[in-house]
């Protein structure tokens, strides 16, 4: 065995992962992350940090209420984040620019309920940078602009998270891949990786689209599998949008720096992170339609991330239901950095035997088990 036992070994340093060993460590616990590859470089780091489902009147209530719960959250997580470490990771509420086609009738009952206010002339205020999207081609009426959808800078989020990990005394291992699970009278006894057998008096998973390999056997019902979305990275001397664009499937996110992120794609292609000159074309001609200025402007990167799918996009969160001693915090698809402070907060309470914000039951379902 691996050094003196622990309270909790979490499987997975992702930002799920990260934000779990946190407030494991906040609550006096040992804590040992084990990571099969570096700390925060996969669908954590991926993402284009977007605090909301991208049309919210689209998802179920399972999503909303952990997204909504979450993401009022974060102004609160990252000013902490930021004055223990150093670290700003960049909140900043820039709302969203939603544009036809959309589901008009979904999102006007969505808007009434969440007391969402349709604000006048939205396109004039919220391009003030360039006139780069055509308003002629949209009627005014049609657009829907979300003043409260904040973003958050993901890599500068996770390093953040990270330092906060070692500040707490917890210990981090990366390269070490977990190989088997051994159990026992219903409780998980250790775990066989790469680097050695590991043992603790509980354990977490927090392993991403890789969680449903990591349980094997254990897994039950558990719907989680790699979804790979591909992103583009711009960059401009000032921001060239005044919010965040988004048109079907298809996003902007302008950065403060001038930086501007366009996703993504949404591929079933299993544990593949090749990107592909396809999906290279399918996206910049799509954003070259509503920001012609891109035509000109050269490509600084592409780049792919597994995103951990799973049914309707609804996590799976709390403890194992044949195993007492193990528990989990996966299956967040699109939306895991959204949902990380809320869904950690859940699992935090399940761990520790506390009242929840609100009805958790859906976010058991996925073991398949009732």
């Amino acid at each position: 065995m691996n050094g003196v036992t622990q309270d909790f070994i979490v499987i997975g340093a992702g930002i799920i992962g990260l934000a779990a060993a946190v407030r494991l460590l906040e609550e006096g616990a040992t804590v040992t992350i084990l990571e099969r590859g570096k700390v925060g470089q996969e669908s954590s780091w991926a993402g284009g940090g977007i605090l909301s489902p991208l049309c919210p009147w689209d998802y179920s209530d399972a999503v909303t209420c952990l997204t909504d719960y979450s993401a009022a959250m974060f102004p609160a997580w990252v000013a902490e984040l930021y004055a223990l470490t150093g670290i700003d990771a960049q909140y900043e509420v820039s709302g969203m620019l939603v544009l036809p086609p959309y589901h008009a009738e979904a999102a006007q009952t969505w808007r009434i309920a969440h007391e969402v206010d349709v604000e006048q002339n939205v396109f004039t205020r919220l391009l003030p940078f360039s006139e780069q999207i055509d308003p002629l081609h949209f009627k005014v009426e049609s657009l829907l602009f979300l003043p409260r959808i904040a973003q958050v800078r993901n890599p500068h989020l996770l390093c953040a998270l990270h330092k906060q990990v070692l500040q707490l005394g917890g210990r981090i291992i990366e390269y070490c891949e977990v190989q088997e699970i051994i159990t026992q009278n219903n409780r998980l006894h250790w775990l066989v990786t790469s680097c050695g057998k590991w043992c603790a008096d509980r354990f977490v998973i927090t392993a991403g689209a890789w969680s449903k390999q990591v349980l094997g056997k254990h897994a039950l019902g558990l719907d989680i599998k790699p979804m790979r979305g591909q992103m583009l990275l711009y960059k401009f001397e000032e921001p060239p949008l005044g919010s965040i664009v988004l048109q079907g499937d298809l996003y902007l996110i302008p950065r403060r720096d001038g930086y501007l992120l366009i996703g993504s794609t949404v591929e079933d292609v299993g544990f593949n992170k090749q990107t592909t000159p396809a999906a290279r074309e399918h996206l910049s001609e799509r954003a070259q339609r509503l920001l012609p200025q891109l035509k000109a402007m050269p490509l600084i990167n592409q780049w792919a991330g597994l995103r951990p799918g799973s049914p309707s996009n609804i996590p799976t969160i709390g403890r194992h239901p044949l195993l007492n001693n193990l528990f989990i915090n996966s299956g967040h698809f699109r939306y895991g950095v959204t949902m990380s402070p809320g869904s950690t907060q859940i699992l935090l309470n399940e761990i520790m035997g506390r009242s929840q914000p609100f009805d958790t039951s859906p976010y058991q379902k996925g073991w398949g088990v009732y």
